[in-house]
């Protein structure tokens, strides 16, 4: 299990786009103590400052069955996990959650959060919550690059949400 501990988010220190693009998020919606919550695998998004506020930007697909979850709740989380459990993550991300219990599959355990009602993971190196703060759906005509569209074969384009950080836990290498 992780050794996380509270970071305050002027202290966060993360290679983004390593994060993204190699390591990958576990993004996770829902309430842990209803018992009703869903996760799935992401690797495109953002984490910034706008608006007056510390920032993480996901896309989720409406195909997926995470996307009803973030509709539905107002919090949701990312976690990052060290590199042993990439297959739990792979896994996370093919399978969906209408067909079965695929985090127990994955053999990671969820666990109440610190500020939101969105789980995070015990085995998490890193935990971000997020409270909601604004979403859209992407509009395929405002494309700047054509093989942006390419990525769309079905049509099938992403909602994107902007969520709030509300609270940052992590192991120390995290903490600047």
């Amino acid at each position: 299990m992780s050794s996380r501990v509270l970071i305050p988010i002027e202290e966060l220190r993360l290679k983004s786009i390593d994060l993204w693009a190699n390591r990958w998020l576990l993004l996770a919606a829902g309430d842990f103590h209803a018992g009703h919550f869903n996760c799935m695998t992401v690797a495109w998004g953002s984490i910034g400052y706008m608006w007056d506020r510390p920032f993480v930007q996901v896309v989720v697909r409406p195909s997926r069955y995470t996307y009803g979850f973030m509709e539905r709740y107002p919090t949701f989380t990312l976690s990052a996990f060290p590199e042993r459990f990439r297959a739990a993550l792979e896994l996370l991300g093919s399978k969906s959650g209408r067909d079965g219990d695929k985090i127990a599959e994955a053999g990671l355990t969820p666990q109440a959060s610190s500020v939101v009602a969105a789980p995070c993971f015990a085995e998490a190196e890193l935990v971000i919550e997020c409270r909601k703060m604004y979403w859209d759906d992407l509009e395929p005509s405002r494309f700047g690059d054509g093989k942006i569209a390419a990525l769309y074969p079905r049509g099938d384009y992403h909602r994107v949400y902007f969520g709030e950080i509300v609270a940052v836990s992590g192991d120390r290498p995290y903490l600047g």
